[in-house]
């Protein structure tokens, strides 16, 4: 879990691959359970629809076989998707801080949605002062700071053999 540029897609790819588990990037899911982007999403039924479809396909997800599942930055937020990621999994949070956020989301600005609203450095700033509390309830933290991909996954995978998480896979 992380907000938008924190690594989760490229975090989990390289966790997933190692651990010879399947990766599920959930916004990738989305997309294709809907048939069409999330901008389109927003544009045509709102946040509220998305979220719904992001629940029911996120709940899908989690009762396959173990794989890395990267949620999308608000899919944490939802108390049901919590619950289910807390009943069916183990959750960590990519903790990033915002000038990195703000060069990262740079990139792909166009498929950000909720970036659309006005200074991506401003909307970010506000979902960390919201989400950061939630996030704060997943199993772990992670901060990346400088840290190269593959060194935040190997402390990553570290961290799960501690855990004991690797070996129920």
């Amino acid at each position: 879990v992380g907000l938008m540029g924190a690594g989760k897609t490229a975090v989990g790819k390289r966790l997933a691959a190692l651990e010879k588990v399947p990766f599920v990037d959930a916004d990738a899911a989305i997309v294709e359970a809907a048939g069409m982007s999330i901008p389109d999403i927003f544009e045509g039924y709102g946040e509220p629809a998305f979220r719904d479809l992001e629940r029911r396909v996120v709940t899908r997800l989690l009762l396959e076989p173990p794989l890395v599942l990267a949620l999308g930055g608000g899919a944490f937020v939802d108390d049901e998707i919590r619950a289910r990621v807390a009943e069916h999994g183990y959750s960590l949070w990519l903790k990033v801080d915002l000038d990195t956020l703000v060069a990262r989301t740079a990139r792909k600005k166009n498929s950000r949605p909720l970036l659309r609203a006005g200074d991506p450095k401003a909307i970010l700033d506000g979902l960390m002062q919201k989400r950061h509390p939630i996030y704060a309830r997943a199993d772990i933290t992670f901060e990346s700071g400088d840290q190269t991909v593959d060194e935040l996954v190997e402390r990553v995978r570290e961290k799960l053999r501690q855990e004991n998480i690797l070996d129920a896979v």
